[in-house]
């Protein structure tokens, strides 16, 4: 009963019609009303659906860009990165867009885009006697 009277259809459905619906409408002045709040309860619905997206989806996804853009700007030679493709190295260079790596034991050096660099490894790795942080 709640949902009819929110949604303005109780009075609808009673009168068998929408001309029906109409005609009662304009001889009962307490009809109208229920068109206006059933239009601010329609609105008030979509207002919060744009804010649970929002706090969702949204919000979170521009804060975890914000923390990419911030790792890849204190990027520095001698870091230990993991590239999107699964590869671990170490910087050597940094030229504007493109990262010079060491990769391997025998230290290869391999050039990948700034992009494509998934995230900075704290972990200390000991490789061949040699520690690299």
């Amino acid at each position: 009963m709640f949902f009819d009277k929110l949604f303005g259809i109780a009075s609808a459905c009673a009168e068998g019609g929408a001309a029906a619906g109409a005609a009662a409408g304009a001889a009962d002045p307490s009809a109208g009303a229920m068109g206006v709040g059933s239009l601010i309860t329609t609105l008030l619905m979509m207002v919060a659906m744009v804010a649970i997206f929002y706090f969702m989806l949204i919000r979170p996804q521009r804060k975890k860009d914000k923390q990419v853009k911030e790792m890849l700007a204190a990027l520095k030679p001698g870091d230990r990165i993991t590239t999107i493709g699964g590869i671990y190295g170490t910087i050597k260079a940094i030229k504007d867009d493109t990262i010079t790596l060491y990769v391997g034991s025998d230290r290869m050096e391999m050039v990948v885009a700034r992009w494509a660099i998934r995230g900075v490894e704290d972990v200390s790795i000991k490789n061949d006697g040699e520690e690299l942080t």
